[in-house]
């Protein structure tokens, strides 16, 4: 290990939880990243949820850094690093660490050696941190508040407590819920749980939604017909220009084109009342993920073969994969489930065969809905709204019953 400096910067340390030490500390803002980087929210290459933070907000970045080259510039909140268990505090003599403040130095190494890495990680404060480093100003001290953990996950924990009452992309939460243990608000509390089982839909290679789900890693992406047409020899995963595009079968596939809210609003009205809610225990009492998504692998895997010609369109072209479609097909899945209920999940076979007769009633990419008592909708009309959900869930439940179920 080879080390150039060794920051040695007056702190105040405290004691909370009876455990937990934070310090306090100032230290000129040009120099946070020489000892301070970014986690950057990704997917390694075993899909797993790697980082945490989104991409550096260049308007943002640049709106407090013409701020900071105004003439009485002001940042009073501290910035949140947290350190690997190289950084060490040094208590004054007659100082001993306790509840209360223990004044003392922060010893902070400062490597050159890139396989080592950085000893801290901004957990909030990046958009601030890279304002100060690209300003045009000598020096700019601020506040930072500091804790020492080796753990990557209680930083993304921190990082979600931190930002979840300020305007962060409900998306990159929801994709970083199900890294997570730490005691959350009641609202993410309840969306963890679904949220591990949308990660699951998305980036399990045996789904029917495999990398079909709009989330910050996997983002939407349609090259277009012509373009689609010169991949259709390409291997299973393809590079355009700085992006990755999916193919299945040779042929090219629109990736990330079901926004992920539709996808967990349809997971959660199933485990409220429906199909999930039904098999989501095992006998010991924990949650039996493996016949939650049975249940989801078979009926999408279903509706991707009825309905092909309308799946593996963006929403604009097939209300299908739009919220009304995704969030209306998610009640007939849980109609079909309920009339399979006493032999068990219902298998790919099964769910396709109920669902074969609903198709010649089904606008999803062109023609009118027609819902009875003069009501006729265009096919791209309806919309991601309760009542159009309600009017779209009705339509497919009724003629289910009256096509499949009473027969």
């Amino acid at each position: 290990m080879k080390t150039t400096e060794k920051l040695e910067l007056p702190a105040i340390a405290i004691r909370q939880g009876g455990k937990r030490e934070l310090y306090a500390f100032a230290v000129d803002g040009k120099r946070l990243h020489d000892f301070a980087q970014v986690s950057r929210l990704a997917r390694d290459e075993g899909e797993h949820i790697a980082g945490y933070q989104r991409p550096e907000v260049l308007s943002h970045i640049s709106e407090i850094r013409n701020y900071l080259e105004s003439e009485a510039p002001m940042l009073p909140n501290a910035i949140v690093v947290a350190f690997d268990s190289r950084a060490k505090f040094r208590p004054l003599r007659g100082e001993k660490s306790g509840d209360g403040p223990c004044h003392g130095h922060l010893l902070i190494p400062i490597e050159d050696d890139e396989k080592i890495g950085k000893p801290g990680w901004i957990v909030d404060g990046q958009q601030r941190a890279a304002a100060i480093r690209d300003a045009r100003v000598e020096n700019f001290p601020v506040f930072v508040t500091g804790f020492v953990t080796d753990s990557v996950a209680e930083q993304r924990e921190q990082f979600i407590l931190v930002n979840s009452t300020k305007p962060l992309p409900k998306g990159l939460i929801y994709e970083l819920l199900p890294a997570t243990d730490v005691q959350l608000s009641s609202h993410l509390q309840k969306r963890r749980f679904p949220a591990y089982i949308l990660e699951r839909l998305n980036y399990d290679s045996r789904s029917p939604l495999h990398l079909s789900i709009q989330t910050p890693t996997n983002p939407f992406m349609d090259l277009g017909a012509r373009d689609r047409r010169s991949f259709q020899n390409a291997k299973s995963v393809t590079t355009f220009g700085n992006r990755t595009f999916a193919t299945v079968g040779g042929k090219a596939k629109v990736q990330g084109f079901i926004k992920d809210n539709s996808i967990l609003r349809m997971i959660e009205n199933s485990m409220h009342d429906g199909g999930l809610y039904r098999c989501r225990l095992r006998a010991d009492g924990e949650m039996d993920t493996d016949r939650m998504l049975e249940l989801l692998f078979n009926f999408w895997q279903a509706v991707t073969q009825v309905f092909e010609d309308a799946w593996g369109k963006p929403p604009t072209r097939s209300r299908l994969t739009h919220g009304v479609g995704i969030v209306s097909m998610g009640h007939l899945m849980d109609a079909i489930a309920d009339r399979y209920r006493a032999t068990g999940i219902p298998t790919t076979t099964q769910f396709a065969a109920d669902l074969l007769p609903l198709k010649p009633l089904c606008s999803w990419t062109d023609g009118y809905w027609d819902f009875g008592g003069g009501t006729q909708r265009k096919w791209n009309e309806v919309q991601n709204t309760t009542k159009d959900i309600q009017l779209v869930a009705n339509y497919l439940l009724v003629n289910y019953k009256r096509l499949v179920w009473s027969k």
